[in-house]
């Protein structure tokens, strides 16, 4: 380099601006794509990690939670003690897994799909046993599962809005059900089966407050970010 400029030396302003052009070193491409295919390869990976394979071990744990449920016509207490493990196995799973995924920063969007799944489906399976075996009544079966696929349905319609976070209402529903349902699986007798009956009440109520709760909110939500866009329009046309 003698540092005269191209066009002193004769250079077309075409091959000025050539030179001028920064030289990407030889390799630079190769390893960028190198560095995204490796990151598809993490994020790829990232699907196996332990609060998912809970998540999966809950949707199998249900064809096999129904088994026990049912076996020997659904009335012998050793198989329903079995189911009950079961039953608690993914209750507890349920908590753990999003703890994990929240805590370690383990969120996919499979988990995000199949972790609401697994619960509604191992829930729904000890509800509709219940009821099938003539222990619990339908229309407490119909309840919690029309609310809980209300709210699903709800939750789609307004994700473009925003999303409603999780009360201690719905969390304690939640707790309810699962002590009701387990106290149900275990075919209970005398006073504890008095006792289950008004812990599945309790469980039946808060499912329905927090049901229209969450239609409410739902309702706000929608409102709220509808006046937003509309405000937002009118700003960009001022």
């Amino acid at each position: 380099m003698t540092g005269v400029p191209a066009s002193a030396a004769g250079a077309s302003p075409e091959t000025e601006v050539l030179m001028e052009e920064p030289v990407e070193p030889l390799g630079a491409r190769p390893a960028a794509r190198g560095g995204k295919i490796a990151a598809a390869a993490v994020n790829e990976a990232s699907l196996w990690n332990v609060a998912n394979l809970l998540t999966m071990f809950r949707l199998v744990l249900v064809p096999g939670f129904v088994m026990l449920m049912l076996a020997e016509g659904g009335y012998d207490p050793a198989w329903r003690s079995f189911a009950w493990a079961a039953f608690a196995v993914a209750m507890f799973t349920d908590l753990f897994d999003g703890h994990l995924a929240r805590t370690y920063n383990l969120v996919t969007d499979f988990g995000k799909i199949a972790d609401p799944i697994a619960d509604k489906a191992i829930m729904g399976a000890a509800l509709v046993c219940l009821s099938w075996l003539d222990e619990l009544p339908w229309w407490v079966t119909a309840v919690i599962l029309g609310r809980e696929l209300g709210v699903t349905v709800i939750r789609f319609l307004v994700i473009k809005y925003g999303v409603i976070p999780a009360s201690r209402g719905g969390k304690l529903k939640t707790l309810t059900q699962g002590i009701a349902v387990g106290m149900y699986i275990l075919a209970l007798t005398g006073p504890l089966a008095t006792l289950r009956w008004w812990v599945m009440a309790v469980a039946v109520a808060l499912t329905v407050v927090t049901g229209l709760d969450y239609v409410r909110q739902a309702i706000v939500l929608r409102r709220r970010g509808i006046a937003e866009r509309r405000a937002a329009s009118g700003g960009s046309t001022a």
